[in-house]
């Protein structure tokens, strides 16, 4: 991941609206969850969550997949991958038994 990806996609989750809708797609897993959905489970009107989900997807955390009238997001694993890999490419200068625990925490599989 370059810097000017990872600058973006930091950006979209230092919202908090956008950080829970992130944490909620990721705990849905590869079946996603329709945009008024999202919306309803985090209390948000449905326009204003259509942004943030936008920002979410131009940061390419989220996809989007229209089924008829409604948008699915999932969150894209790869790129929130990444992005964990970018911000600890140089860690534990030298030192990989530090960062084992929190590699293997991260690492889930999907």
């Amino acid at each position: 991941m370059e810097k000017t990806a990872a600058l973006l996609a930091l950006g979209a989750l230092g919202q908090d609206t956008r950080l829970e809708a992130f944490r909620l797609l990721i705990r849905a897993g590869a079946e996603g969850l329709p945009a008024g959905e999202i919306a309803s489970r985090l209390g948000i009107v449905q326009n204003t969550m259509s942004a943030h989900l936008k920002a979410l997807d131009q940061a390419r955390l989220v996809s989007a997949e229209r089924e008829g009238r409604i948008i699915r997001y999932v969150a894209d694993m790869t790129a929130f991958r990444d992005l964990l890999a970018y911000l600890m490419e140089d860690c534990c200068n030298g030192a990989p038994e530090l960062c084992r625990p929190v590699i293997q925490a991260v690492t889930c599989g999907c």
